[in-house]
C-alpha cells in the first residue's frame, strides 16, 4: 500500500479557482441544536494552503470594526458553495499585512481580466456564431494585456 492512496481526499468540484486577494461568498452548513441551516460569509481570501488533506483557505471579514478570520477545508462536507465576487490584484501569497490595516487601507485593486473578450464570446454563442472576435479588436486587446 502506498501512503498517498490512503491519505487521498476528494476535493469538492464546486470550489472555483481561488487566489489570495479574491473576495468570495462562502455558503456553509451550520448546525444549531437540531436544526441545520446555510449561512453565507463574504470575505477576502487571506491565504490558501494546499496539501495532503486537500488543503484549506482562510477568509477575513471585518464586522462592526472587529476582524474575523474563518478557515474552510476544501474537502469539507459542510461547504455548500463558493463563488468569487471580485478578483483582487496582489503580489503576495499570504496577505497577513491586511490585519493591521484599517478598512479603507485594506481595499485591494481589482484584477483586470479580458472582460471584452468574454463578452464577445457570450454574444457570439447566443447568436449561434463561432467563437471569433472582429479582426480589428483582437490585436489591440492582446497588445494591451502584454504591457500589463
Amino acid at each position: 500500500m502506498n501512503l498517498n492512496t490512503i491519505t487521498q481526499t476528494k476535493t469538492k468540484r464546486k470550489v472555483p479557482q481561488l487566489n489570495p486577494g479574491d473576495t468570495v461568498k462562502v455558503s456553509f452548513k451550520v448546525k444549531e441544536a437540531n436544526k441545520e441551516r446555510v449561512q453565507t460569509l463574504l470575505g477576502l481570501v487571506v491565504r490558501i494552503r494546499k496539501g495532503v488533506g486537500g488543503g484549506n483557505f482562510t477568509i477575513r471579514r471585518v464586522t462592526s470594526g472587529i476582524g474575523v478570520e474563518h478557515t474552510f477545508p476544501f474537502a469539507s462536507p459542510l461547504l455548500e458553495k463558493v463563488e468569487v465576487v471580485r478578483r483582487g490584484k496582489v503580489r503576495r501569497a499570504k496577505l497577513y499585512y491586511i490585519r493591521r490595516l484599517s478598512a479603507r487601507e485594506a481595499r485591494l485593486k481589482e484584477r483586470r481580466e479580458r472582460l471584452a473578450e468574454k463578452a464577445a464570446v457570450a454574444v457570439a454563442s447566443e447568436a449561434g456564431e463561432t467563437e471569433q472576435t472582429p479582426a480589428g479588436e483582437a490585436p489591440v486587446e492582446e497588445a494591451a494585456d502584454e504591457k500589463v
